[in-house]
């Protein structure tokens, strides 16, 4: 062990109260007494870890001085992700910091030249509402929640996402509150106060867990601090200032049921301080010894006001170190470096101390998996949580539950998540999931705990647990976890946060999650159709959601492309140039790009730009058969060639004109998929040729429409159109026709029947000078129609409605925010018609909603809107794997922001009634998927966030006695 004073680190002799490692462990912040107001300072870690350091005049001490407390600042601590650190003071104010980027040195106010401020801290946001002096501020695991505690004896929880909104302001306390610290996985949060007295809190309810009095009831005098600290393992909670025998101890307080049976004792005055190593430690190796299974221990050090420093293992009987006089006055804070070796002291003399150990001393930390163990085994099956929406954990009361906080964790790279209780209950578990049933997940549970007895003979599981990162690597939850709220400086914060944390989120490959999971990436591609590759980005490479969007941002009219821009032979197919301004003749192969592949047909003369449409009355649709023209008509050539793009490609070639057979004048069609091929004549010039995998479809110059089987047999006699044919498109056994007279008709020539009869365009066309830009048939048979405006209907054959599915101009798509609601497996869920008639757009919302600054409430409603609205559109449109896409985004975004009666309608509705009868008029599928499987998905999701555990149990055990029945 080494230990060192580094003098240069000091308030100009005045005291300094409190002492934090920044999680990277390259700088350290103090927060003391100033001149005449509070100061916070920023310092270099690397002067202290090493001397060549600190003798290099060109590695500056000091970075940051803030002098923005009006009165002395009793405390500093650093958030878990390093963004911000939060400082209280006299002054009754909490403030928060963050580095402001791109702004040169400044010199602290007042000062020589010599103190340049080498980096910049600004306060972001200052949280005003004790009535008394804050004496100690504390962040939750994953920077949920900040709490601080003030001698107006109250504690108050702020919402770390959304400062500065209060959570709770928790009131018990009958003495001034001087220290607070949080269990390792959020689950709790304990307080010690004057009034002899330490209260554990629960953050489920907010309500008092337990009050424990008995080791402080003989307690004379007060200290200035009560700074109390939770061990990493979740196990022990270790008190300041307790007595055992009429001696000052550190009371330990055991986890398990509250006991206060275990102190550390050995000082002369009070204890003021005290804090856990935040590794978790096994005994070292001997070098080619057997390797022993050695009990894993914790480290503490405790400071008291004898000056004097103490640091213990919990393995051990008496203390590995004890310093005495350290100081020339009581010890005020301690604080950790993340990797567990070194430890920085203050006092209110105004020094610090550094103390080094190694591992030969202290034992070799855990890694991960052993930490899962342990954490598994002290908290049982109920794991860890890594809550990121809106709670950190609670006791798990389910153990189907346990399973998807579990997944959670595997995905977000948890920041030092454990265990919660070992409450639970015995599972009746039968779900599989990926391919193992929750069954077997729970007896290979139970092989691992093991069991140890204590000297009293009480049984102890030793603790199994859930990773911890070591390296300082950004919680997830910090991107997007921050809302704008206009006029807060939280909007500045936002912005800044943009520039600064992109990067790191590239370069961590996190995913931003609000989860903070990711907002469908399939769109922010939107499967580059323009480029002629399958440029299908899949994001599983999780990182490049964040950035997308400043690669691909381009202006907003650009968006419209997609729209405007359809139509155009993939590379390499000759195609014969048509009357029409070049602008459309880009085809994209979107449809060679889409999985089920039919739903174009991309044949040359499809698409056409429509001339704009006169908004005369629409001819009444049965009487006049040579209806009004509205949309124009493809030109007639004398021979061109189209590719159809179904499974295999497929060529249709037409020839006009052939020959001439007693005055009638015969045109060929030529089909060939894979060297196969066949031909028929037709006694009219022919228009427009498309096919599908089925068949395939002929409109002829003189109103007729032909169709045949892709071996060429005519299925059904030559239709007579009211009008020519402007678009022609095949989809599997569906065919539509879009005639000149702007009249759709949709048929199922499989089935012989019509879907849509000569159903006018009217309603979407009249009012607007907008004209018909490209139209498409889904494989399931329902007309899309997109109109110049950039609106995209589609044509509803039960409702016989027109639908708006899509508008390039909806300001709920520009603005909507569902970033945090789309998981990786999600990014390939979504192509299919929806999809592509949105466009880029949805990549658009996202850049949209960085950068308005609506209030976080209103964006919410914005985004259940479109949300709500995709839904919908999915469903309308008979796309079932966009509709279970959008469901679960919609379900995710309903359990983040936790809006529990859509939800519970929404399980409602999956589920079903239970008992059968007559009168119910439910479902049990939509679009062809089973609801009640839906619900299996959407329960998963529920059970991230444990505010909603009741209602995950509710459906949970409702969907088992379905599957018993």
């Amino acid at each position: 062990m080494k230990l060192l004073k580094p003098s240069w680190v000091n308030h100009n002799g005045k005291p300094i109260f409190s002492v934090d490692i920044h999680p990277d462990g390259t700088k350290f912040a103090t927060g003391g007494q100033g001149e005449d107001s509070g100061k916070v300072v920023i310092w270099n870690m690397a002067p202290v870890l090493r001397e060549e350091d600190e003798k290099n005049e060109n590695i500056p001490k000091l970075l940051c001085q803030m002098d923005n407390h009006l009165a002395c600042v009793n405390c500093v601590r650093w958030s878990n992700n390093g963004l911000y650190l939060a400082s209280g003071g006299d002054d009754k104010l909490v403030m928060v910091w963050k580095r402001a980027a791109f702004i040169g040195p400044s010199t602290v106010f007042g000062s020589s030249s010599k103190l340049a401020n080498v980096e910049q801290w600004r306060c972001v946001t200052i949280l005003r509402n004790h009535t008394g002096d804050v004496m100690d501020v504390a962040w939750s695991p994953h920077d949920v929640w900040l709490a601080s505690c003030s001698v107006d004896n109250t504690i108050v929880i702020w919402n770390a996402r959304k400062f500065p909104e209060i959570v709770m302001t928790l009131k018990g306390h009958t003495g001034l509150v001087k220290g607070l610290t949080w269990d390792p996985v959020g689950k709790y949060i304990a307080s010690q106060a004057d009034d002899h007295s330490l209260k554990v809190w629960r953050t489920m309810d907010w309500q008092l867990e337990t009050n424990i009095t008995k080791p402080f009831s003989e307690c004379g005098g007060t200290t200035h601090v009560l700074r109390l600290s939770w061990s990493p393992d979740g196990q022990y909670l270790v008190s300041a200032h307790a007595m055992n025998n009429s001696g000052p101890t550190a009371q330990i307080i055991e986890r398990d049921g509250w006991k206060t049976n275990m102190d550390f004792v050995g000082h002369r005055k009070a204890v003021t301080v005290v804090k856990f190593n935040p590794k978790i430690f096994k005994k070292k190796q001997k070098n080619g010894s057997t390797p022993k299974p050695s009990c894993p221990y914790c480290c503490c050090a405790v400071g008291s006001k004898d000056r004097s420093l103490s640091v213990w293992l919990t393995s051990l009987k008496r203390p590995l170190v004890v310093i005495h006089d350290l100081f020339d006055k009581s010890i005020m804070d301690i604080t950790w470096t993340l990797n567990g070796l070194g430890l920085l002291v203050c006092s209110m003399d105004g020094t610090v101390a550094f103390l080094d150990f190694s591992q030969d001393e202290l034992g070799d930390p855990l890694n991960e998996e052993e930490k899962n163990a342990i954490h598994q085994n002290i908290y049982g099956k109920s794991l860890a949580i890594t809550m990121e929406s809106q709670l950190s954990s609670t006791i798990i009361e389910n153990p189907e539950m346990l399973k998807y906080q579990q997944e959670r964790q595997g995905n977000q790279n948890p920041n030092g998540a454990q265990g919660s209780g070992p409450e639970n209950q015995t599972p009746k578990l039968t779900n599989v999931l990926n391919g193992e049933s929750l069954e077997d997940i729970r007896k290979n549970l139970l092989k691992k705990q093991v069991e140890t007895r204590t000297a009293d003979g009480r049984r102890r599981i030793t603790p199994l647990c859930i990773a911890q990162l070591d390296t300082g690597d950004f919680s997830p939850a910090l991107f997007n976890s921050v809302p704008i709220l206009p006029g807060s400086s939280a909007s500045t914060q936002l912005t800044s946060q943009i520039s600064s944390d992109s990067s790191t989120a590239n370069s961590l490959g996190l995913r931003p999650s609000h989860d903070p999971t990711t907002t469908s990436p399939s769109k922010t591609v939107e499967e580059n159709k323009d480029s002629g590759t399958a440029a299908v980005n899949s994001i599983g490479m999780k990182s490049n959601l964040l950035l997308t969007s400043a690669s691909k941002i381009e202006p907003m009219k650009a968006l419209d492309s997609r729209f405007t821009e359809r139509s155009k032979a993939t590379p390499g197919v000759s195609s014969v140039p048509l009357t029409i301004t070049p602008l459309d003749r880009v085809k994209d192969n979107s449809s060679a790009k889409e999985p089920k592949g039919k739903d174009e047909t991309s044949s040359d003369s499809e698409d056409k730009i429509m001339t704009p449409v006169s908004a005369e009355k629409e001819p009444s649709r049965l009487t006049t058969p040579v209806a009004v023209l509205k949309l124009p008509t493809p030109s007639i050539q004398k021979s061109f060639s189209t590719q159809v793009s179904t499974d295999a490609v497929t060529y249709l070639e037409v020839e006009n004109e052939v020959s001439v057979v007693s005055g009638a004048r015969l045109s060929q069609l030529k089909w060939s998929r894979e060297g196969r091929e066949w031909d028929t004549l037709l006694p009219s010039r022919i228009i427009v040729a498309t096919g599908s995998s089925d068949v395939v479809a002929v409109a002829c110059e003189d109103r007729t429409l032909s169709v045949f089987t892709t071996c060429g047999r005519r299925l059904i006699p030559s239709i007579m159109l009211p009008a020519p044919m402007s678009a022609l498109h095949c989809s599997g056994h569906f065919v539509m026709a879009l005639t000149a007279s702007a009249t759709l008709s949709v048929w199922d020539v499989q089935k012989q029947t019509a879907l849509v009869k000569n159903e006018s365009l009217n309603p979407i066309l009249s009012g607007t000078d907008a004209t018909v830009s490209h139209s498409f048939l889904t494989q399931q048979g329902v007309a899309v129609v997109s109109l110049s405006n950039g609106k995209t209907y589609c044509f509803n054959s039960s409702l016989e409605t027109w639908n708006l599915i899509a508008d390039k101009q909806d300001s709920l798509v520009q603005c909507a925010d569902f970033r945090s609601c789309v998981s990786s497996q999600d990014a390939l869920g979504s192509t299919g018609p929806l999809a592509l008639t949105q466009g880029r757009n949805l990549s658009a919302g996202r850049l949209a909603s960085r950068l308005s600054s609506t209030p976080h409430h209103f964006q919410q409603g914005i985004t259940l809107a479109f949300l709500e609205n995709q839904l919908s559109a999915a469903l309308i449109l008979l796309s079932a794997s966009e509709y279970r896409h959008w469901l679960l985004i919609y379900a995710r975004f309903l359990v983040n922001e936790g809006y529990e009666q859509r939800l519970r309608e929404l399980c409602q509705d999956l589920l079903g009634p239970v008992h059968k009868s007559s009168s119910s008029s439910w479902e049990p599928t939509v679009l062809g998927l089973r609801k009640r499987d839906l619900l299996t998905e959407v329960l998963p999701v529920i059970g991230q966030n444990l505010r909603f555990q009741r209602l995950f149990t509710e459906y949970q055990d409702q969907l088992e006695l379905l599957r018993l029945k």
